[in-house]
């Protein structure tokens, strides 16, 4: 079917049902940001394959709002198709919900599917006094190919790679259900799971995490996940009790006479309407999610370990990409990503990428989320930038790097542009701040050198980053949205910092490393933490004003430099050495 016919059979279902609206979130039972094929409704539905996005369909109209990481792709998308894309921030920004609000005054009844609606959103929705109807997932009926749940075998970590094992975590966690007078916690999470049981499959693409629920009990510890995916492994000695993935709910309504903690914003209606009405409900984050987030000395090492792993991969392509200019060789967009995976691929400890890599040259760089497809794939050829977003997850830790790279020659603007992003990295990678501080706090300093000039960039500057999971990890955030305050940034945390700017038509450009939280000084008034930098890879000399530079931010980046070069020049192959100097010497 083509996405119009797909919206025509959606429509006739609705009129069935008496629905005024459909809505697809493109989420899973998990409330995941990446999701498995099963789950991948809104890409199914609409063609617009971003990460994150909104549908409503009602019976005359066909909307998708995004954010502004994907207004360009989404535009490419769904041309020509019934849907019409909105925006949800920036200029002319809107959401679903006002849509919504404004659009069905009469008690309509608007459906979305149950297992993809949490607790939260049901009530926001509520409170705008929306008629929100949790319903089987109507897209079961003309989705005839759908894709299965995944159910991928379980490797367990050793407490060698995680510094903890799965009894402690889960010992933890019900210490502070004790403190809390709690005698469950529900946890959907699906990093939180894989983090406290120290195990990872690969249900999810790029994301090493197994579809399941958990129950932890004073005393019992429930994993409802498909068994099938420990047929070749010994569970007798783990911790937990295995229950098929579909017996959640059924399990769930035998709680009766407890105090039952979970999170609205993760935990979807399908399993919250199985609980008991006897069963009080204590709500807020996993405990997990924050103990996760600090990473504790082994884990940080073997993110240091992993980021000099990939930084061997990254100056060997590098290298590569050099000789193949100089002798007139050409890639494409989808050539030179393909080249930097078979790099990583060398290295015994790889285990895949942690995304799928952007290659955006010259105006597909301005696209902030791009990916490059048969139908786009543009030859990289004559002046322009190549904005290179990738990483890989490797046996000790996960890395996301972004490097802008020059092919010919550049622009006064282009280098103009390069250096006030690099301000802003430095500014930030360089911060000492108290304890206490958030990351919204501290997102000026990404910001602050192209708003002088009238600039601006609209993603977040930092997200948080997993243990070997999943590359974009709450609570820690750097970033200009409210949602980033009051969550501070602890010992062990681990995030990106990536400014960028975006030209559209013309070129983009975003610098990231990722920075780990540190101990500083501490003085009469308090515990100060910094940042190290974790991502070790030079930074795109021939792209930097040094004349726009102070003396300290020249010190910072010969500093960085040099530790790269020390760190990497006994690894990297004798082809890259030659590179690596030159690319790491003195401004």
């Amino acid at each position: 079917m083509t996405v119009n016919e797909k919206v025509e059979a959606l429509r006739t279902l609705m009129r069935r049902d008496g629905l005024s609206a459909w809505i697809v979130n493109g989420t899973d039972p998990h409330k995941s940001e990446y999701v498995s094929p099963r789950w991948q409704s809104r890409k199914w539905l609409s063609g617009f394959s971003g990460s994150a996005g909104t549908i409503v369909v009602t019976l005359d109209k066909a909307l998708i709002w995004v954010d502004s990481r994907y207004f360009v792709q989404c535009e490419r998308q769904i041309l020509g198709t019934c849907f019409e894309m909105r925006k949800s921030d920036g200029p002319e920004s809107s959401s679903p919900l006002d849509f919504l609000k404004s659009s069905f005054t009469n008690g309509e009844r608007i459906g979305i599917a149950s297992e993809t609606l949490t607790v939260q959103t049901e009530r926001d929705y509520r409170k705008k006094n929306l008629n929100i109807c949790a319903t089987e997932d109507l897209l079961n009926e003309i989705w005839t190919d759908r894709p299965e749940m995944p159910a991928t075998a379980v490797e367990k970590l050793s407490t060698r790679l995680t510094g903890e094992s799965a009894e402690s975590k889960i010992s933890r966690l019900r210490e502070k259900a004790s403190e809390n007078g709690e005698d469950f916690l529900l946890i959907s999470s699906l990093d939180d799971i894989a983090w406290l049981l120290n195990m990872r499959a690969s249900d999810v693409e790029d994301t090493p995490v197994f579809l399941s629920h958990l129950l932890i009990g004073k005393n019992t510890v429930s994993l409802f996940t498909p068994p099938e995916r420990f047929e070749n492994y010994d569970i007798s000695k783990e911790v937990f009790e295995l229950h098929p993935y579909e017996d959640t709910a059924s399990e769930l309504s035998k709680l009766s006479d407890c105090t039952l903690r979970l999170n609205p914003q993760k935990i979807n209606m399908q399993l919250f309407s199985a609980i008991s009405p006897s069963v009080k409900i204590s709500e807020g984050p996993e405990y997990s999610t924050l103990l996760k987030a600090c990473k504790n000395k082994t884990e940080l090492e073997g993110m240091r370990t992993a980021h000099i792993l990939d930084g061997v991969a990254l100056v060997n392509f590098l290298s590569d990409v050099e000789r193949a200019r100089k002798k007139g060789e050409q890639y494409t967009e989808i050539s030179i990503a393909k080249a930097l995976a078979d790099e990583r691929e060398l290295e015994e400890d790889y285990l895949g990428p942690s995304f799928s890599t952007i290659a955006g040259f010259a105006d597909h760089g301005a696209v902030v989320h791009y990916s490059a497809t048969e139908e786009t794939d543009k030859k990289i050829e004559g002046n322009g930038l190549l904005v290179l977003d990738s990483g890989g997850q490797y046996r000790y830790g996960t890395t996301d790097i972004t490097r802008t790279l020059l092919f010919g020659k550049a622009t006064k603007q282009q280098k103009t542009d390069y250096t006030l992003v690099l301000k802003g990295h430095l500014a930030l990678a360089s911060q000492a701040f108290p304890k206490g501080t958030d990351g919204h706090q501290l997102d000026i300093l990404a910001h602050m050198f192209l708003w002088n000039e009238g600039l601006s960039f609209f993603h977040g500057t930092g997200h948080g980053v997993g243990h070997r999971l999943s590359v974009h990890e709450g609570p820690q955030r750097v970033s200009s949205h409210p949602a980033s305050a009051g969550i501070p940034l602890e010992e062990g945390m681990v995030l990106s910092d990536e400014p960028g700017i975006y030209r559209e038509g013309s070129h983009g450009i975003r610098i990231e490393n990722l920075i780990a939280v540190v101990k500083d000084r501490k003085t009469e008034f308090g515990q100060f933490f910094t940042f190290e930098q974790l991502t070790c890879c030079p930074y795109e000399r021939r792209l930097i004003v040094k004349e726009m530079l102070t003396e300290k931010e020249i010190e910072m980046i010969d500093s960085y430099h040099a530790w790269v070069y020390e760190k990497l020049s006994p690894l990297v192959d004798k082809r890259a050495l030659s590179y690596l100097k030159k690319a790491t010497r003195p401004l």
